[in-house]
């Protein structure tokens, strides 16, 4: 597992759409999964789940992305990465995990 945790400002859409073309297009093998949209009141949160083909690691990795905002605030971000490793008993070669949230990154 990896994590990437950032407060942003701007347009709520304009950051989720970004981040959903950016990963979609930043890879041959990547797919949202799924996706799921929140609203309460003032407050809105947006769940988005990746996946993709990590050939460093030769398997698949999924990356789960939230963006939070409550009002006109900051908008909160936290991503998450797993799959990557290949050991069956503890987690070893996470490379792959690390590389999709570099994606994401970029992307910010």
């Amino acid at each position: 597992m990896a994590k990437l945790e950032r407060t942003l400002t701007g347009n709520f859409d304009a950051i989720l759409n970004r981040i959903e073309e950016g990963i979609k297009n930043g890879s041959v093998s990547a797919t949202m999964e799924g996706w799921s949209d929140f609203r309460e009141q003032d407050s809105r949160c947006a769940v988005r789940v990746f996946e993709r083909y990590s050939y460093i690691g030769g398997n698949r990795v999924s990356m789960n992305v939230t963006l939070f905002q409550s009002g006109n605030g900051p908008i909160h971000l936290s991503a998450i990465t797993a799959g990557g490793s290949q050991a069956l008993l503890f987690k070893i070669n996470t490379f792959g995990e690390e590389a999709f949230l570099d994606k994401l990154r970029e992307l910010l």
